[in-house]
C-alpha cells in the first residue's frame, strides 16, 4: 500500500486564486495538485464515474416517488403551484415538505421537458457532487488516501445508491448539508465571518428541503466553531450570533411569506393541523418524527415498522442493517482512536476540529434515527452516510499511521480490532441474505476471507516490522469491508423495478420496504417515463401496479394522442389494480378512500370536465398524485397525505361547485369520519351518482370494486355536482 501522503499545507487564504493561470487551474482540476501522488486524481475520477454509473444506470426504468413527481409536474404548469410546492396545478393543497427540492427538479423539467431523466438528472448530479465534495473536505485535513477512501465509502453506501435513484428530496438535503460543512470548516480555519454565514445559508436551504432534519448537525457545527476557531471567545460568540441570524432568515423566509398570505389566496398546507407552515415544522416534520406525537399522523410510534422498532439496535436490525451499518463499528472505533491521537493538540487543531465535526455528524444522526418514534423510512439514514464515510477515511488513516509508527503495546490492537469488528458484522449481514443470489455469496467469501487475511497481515506485519505486508493488509481490509456494500449497491443500481416510495438496496430481509406500517407510505406507482417534446408536457406512465400504455390496450391510441400530449391513461386490467387500490394507504376510508379509479373513468372525467379547474376531488394525496400523472389535469386531495388534513370543508366544497371549478367527487361507500363523513353525506344527498356503466367496458369491469356482472346498475363512488345542486 502506498505510504500515507502528508496532508497539504494550509492554504494562505489571503492569496487570490485569480493569480493562478487558467491552464494551471484546469490542470489541477483534471490532474490534481502537483504535491499529490500520480494515482490520486485518476482514482478520484474513477470513483466519480462509478458513482454516476450507480446512480444513473438504466435511468429510464426508474419510477421515482409519484407523490413528488406529481407536484413537480404541477409546478411546470403553474408558477403559483411551483412556489408553494402544491400537489396540483390548481394549488388546492401542498405536499408535506417545503419546496426547494421540487424547485430544483421543476427547473430541470421546465428546461428540458417533463420526463424520467429530467427529474432524475438533479438527483444524480447532487449525489455525485456529494462524493466529490466529501473527498475535498477529508483530503484537505487528512490527505489523499483518506479522501479517496471516504469518497469510495460514500459512493458504495447502499441506501445512498438507492435514494440517489429516486425523486425523494434527501440527495439534495445531503448535498446542502455538506456545503454547510465545507463553509463551516473554512470559517474555523480562517476565523472569517463570511464563510460562517454561508454555512448557515446552506443549512437554511437544507431546512427548506426537509425542515427539521437539516438541523440534526447543528449542535456539532456550533460546538466545532466555538471550540476550534482561533478567535477570542467574545468574537466567536458574536460570529455565532450573526451566523444564527443568517440561519433563521434563510430557513424561515419561505415559511413567513406563506403564512402571511391569506389562506384563501394560497393552497392548504398539507400535513399541518391548522393550515400553517409553522405547525408543519414543529409537528409533522418536527417533534412528531421524534416523539410520534404529530396529530397529522397519529399516535406515538406511528410508522416505526418502516425501519423497525425504535432503539439503539435499529440501525443493525434486519431492515436497516444492510442499508447503512456495514462500517459503523469501524467508524466508531476510528472516531475514538482519532480523538485520542489528537488529544494533546492545540485547541485550534484542524484535524481534531474535522474529527469533531464528522464524529458529531455521525453520532447525532445515529441517535436521532435510532430513537425516533414517529414515522421513519430507511432512506432517511442516507444523511448519516457522509459522517460514516469521513470517519472511515480520516480515522482509518490516522489509525493506520499510528499502527505503523506507534508502540505495539499502545496501538498494536486498535486498527486490527476495528477491521475485525466490521468484518464480523459484514459476515453477519451477508448471512442474513444467504441464498439471495451469487453476488451475496461471493461478497460473504470476500468479506470473511479478506478480513481474516487483513487482520492477520496487520498483526504479523506489525510485530515482524514488515511495512509492505502492513500496506497489503490495509488494502485487503478495504476490499473486505466494502465487498458487502458493493454487492448491495450493484443490486440497487441494476434492479429492474424500484420502489419509488420507500427505496432500499439489496434483497428483502423481512419487512423490507416498510409495507404494512402506518401513515407515511406513498404509492409505488410508475413515474413519468419517456422524453417529452416540450417543457411542461404531460407525463405518460401507468398507474401503480398497472401496465404501460403500450401494453394496456388501445385507450391511448384510440384517442388519437401522441408523444407530448396528455395521455388518456393506462389500463390496469392486466394487474387487476386501479389507482386507488395500488396507492391505497392502510386503513383507507374517508372520501374516495375505498373507491377505485380506472383509466376509462379518467377518460370520462376529462370528456365531461366542462371547464372545471379540477378534474375530480379524491380522498388522499396518493390517489390524487397518480391521477394527476395519468391525466395531466389538476386533482384535489381533500384529506392530504393521511386523509386526516382539514383541507376540504363543506363550505369550501359548496363554493367550488357553485363557481363551476369542480364537478366530480369520489366518495367511498363506508363514508369516513369527522368532516369527511359530513361531506360524504352531503355529496351523496345532493350529487348525481355516475354509474360505472357510463365509462366501463366489459373487458375492464374487473378493475372496479363496485363493478360486477350487473355493472350497469352499480355505483362507482363517483358523483357529479353542478351549481344548481348547491342551495
Amino acid at each position: 500500500m502506498t505510504t500515507l501522503a502528508p496532508p497539504p499545507a494550509p492554504a494562505q487564504e489571503g492569496r487570490h486564486r485569480a493569480g493562478i493561470p487558467p491552464v494551471s487551474r484546469a490542470r489541477r482540476l483534471f490532474m490534481g495538485a502537483p504535491e499529490d501522488p500520480r494515482w490520486a486524481r485518476p482514482a478520484l475520477w474513477a470513483i466519480l464515474l462509478l458513482a454516476t454509473a450507480l446512480y444513473a444506470w438504466n435511468l429510464s426504468s426508474l419510477t421515482g416517488n409519484t407523490f413528488y413527481d406529481a407536484a413537480v409536474y404541477s409546478g411546470t404548469k403553474s408558477w403559483k403551484a411551483f412556489f408553494f410546492g402544491a400537489l396540483d396545478s390548481g394549488s388546492f393543497i401542498t405536499v408535506d415538505k417545503p419546496p426547494f427540492a421540487l424547485w430544483v427538479m421543476g427547473l430541470s423539467a421546465r428546461a428540458f421537458g417533463y420526463g424520467t431523466w429530467q427529474l432524475m438528472l438533479p438527483m444524480v448530479a447532487v449525489g455525485t457532487g456529494s462524493v466529490a465534495l466529501l473527498y475535498r473536505l477529508v483530503k484537505r485535513d487528512f490527505g489523499v488516501v483518506a479522501g479517496t477512501v471516504a469518497a469510495l465509502v460514500l459512493t458504495l453506501t447502499p441506501i445512498t445508491v438507492a435514494i440517489d435513484r429516486d425523486t425523494n428530496p434527501d440527495p439534495i438535503l445531503v448535498f446542502l448539508m455538506l456545503l454547510g460543512a465545507a463553509a463551516l470548516l473554512k470559517a474555523v480555519r480562517t476565523g472569517r465571518l463570511l464563510p460562517l454565514v454561508w454555512s448557515a445559508v446552506a443549512i437554511g436551504f437544507a431546512f427548506n428541503t426537509k425542515m427539521m432534519q437539516a438541523y440534526v448537525v447543528l449542535p456539532a457545527f456550533f460546538l466545532v466553531y466555538l471550540w476550534a476557531t482561533d478567535l477570542s471567545l467574545g468574537r466567536r460568540i458574536r460570529n455565532l450570533a450573526v451566523g444564527t441570524a443568517a440561519l433563521v432568515v434563510s430557513s424561515a423566509w419561505w415559511m413567513v411569506v406563506v403564512d402571511l398570505i391569506p389562506a384563501s389566496s394560497r393552497p392548504y398546507i398539507g400535513g399541518s393541523t391548522d393550515n400553517t407552515v409553522w405547525d408543519l415544522v414543529i409537528g409533522y416534520n418536527g417533534f412528531g418524527r421524534i416523539f410520534g406525537a404529530s396529530s397529522s399522523v397519529g399516535s406515538a410510534g406511528n410508522g416505526a415498522s418502516f425501519g423497525g422498532s425504535a432503539g439503539l439496535y435499529r440501525m443493525f436490525n434486519e431492515i436497516m442493517g444492510g442499508q447503512i451499518s456495514w462500517l459503523i463499528p469501524f467508524a466508531a472505533i476510528a472516531l475514538a482512536g482519532g480523538l485520542v491521537l489528537r488529544g494533546r493538540a492545540p485547541r485550534t487543531d484542524a484535524r481534531r476540529a474535522a474529527l469533531m465535526l464528522w464524529g458529531g455528524w455521525f453520532v447525532l444522526h445515529f441517535l436521532t434515527f435510532s430513537l425516533a418514534e414517529g414515522t421513519f423510512h430507511p432512506y432517511y439514514v442516507t444523511a448519516m452516510a457522509p459522517g460514516i464515510a469521513a470517519l472511515a477515511g480520516a480515522g482509518g488513516v490516522m489509525l493506520y499511521k499510528a499502527f505503523r509508527e506507534g508502540s505495539a503495546a499502545k496501538w498494536g490492537w486498535v486498527l486490527p480490532a476495528a477491521v475485525a469488528a466490521s468484518t464480523v458484522w459484514a459476515v453477519v449481514l451477508l448471512q442474513r441474505v444467504s441464498g439471495s443470489g451469487t453476488v451475496y455469496t461471493v461478497a460473504e467469501v470476500v468479506a470473511g476471507v479478506g478480513g481474516a487475511l487483513a487482520v492477520t497481515g496487520l498483526l504479523v506485519g506489525r510485530f515482524m516490522k514488515r511495512q509492505k505486508l502492513i500496506g497489503f493488509a490495509a488494502l485487503a481490509a478495504i476490499v473486505a469491508l466494502l465487498a458487502g456494500p458493493a454487492a448491495y449497491s450493484v443490486s440497487a443500481a441494476t434492479t429492474a423495478s424500484t420502489n419509488g416510495t420507500n427505496p432500499t438496496a439489496g434483497p428483502s430481509t423481512g419487512g423490507m420496504g416498510g409495507m404494512g406500517g402506518g401513515g407515511g407510505q406513498r404509492p409505488s406507482g410508475s413515474a413519468p417515463s419517456g422524453t417529452k417534446s416540450g417543457s411542461g408536457s404531460t407525463p405518460s406512465g401507468g398507474f401503480p401496479g398497472g401496465s404501460s400504455s403500450s401494453s394496456s390496450g388501445s385507450s391511448s391510441s384510440s384517442s388519437g394522442q401522441s408523444m407530448g400530449q396528455p395521455p388518456t391513461g393506462t389500463g390496469s386490467s392486466s394487474s387487476g389494480k386501479s389507482t386507488s387500490e395500488a396507492g391505497q394507504m392502510g386503513g383507507g376510508g374517508g372520501m374516495g378512500g375505498g373507491s377505485q379509479v380506472t383509466s376509462e373513468m379518467i377518460t370520462y372525467l376529462k370528456k365531461h370536465q366542462d371547464g372545471a379547474t379540477w378534474l375530480v376531488a379524491v380522498a388522499t394525496d396518493q390517489t390524487a398524485s397518480s391521477i394527476i400523472l395519468e391525466s395531466g389535469q389538476p386533482v384535489i386531495s381533500m384529506g392530504g397525505w393521511s386523509g386526516s388534513d382539514n383541507a376540504m370543508t363543506l363550505a369550501k366544497l359548496k363554493s367550488l361547485v357553485k363557481a363551476g371549478k369542480l364537478h366530480y367527487i369520489m366518495v367511498s361507500s363506508d363514508g369516513g369520519q369527522g368532516t369527511d363523513s359530513e361531506i360524504a353525506a352531503w355529496v351523496k344527498k345532493h350529487g348525481t351518482v355516475v354509474k360505472s356503466s357510463a365509462y366501463s367496458s366489459g373487458s375492464s369491469s374487473s378493475t372496479s370494486t363496485s363493478t360486477s356482472s350487473t355493472s350497469t346498475s352499480t355505483s362507482s363512488g363517483l358523483y357529479r355536482l353542478d351549481a344548481s345542486d348547491v342551495s
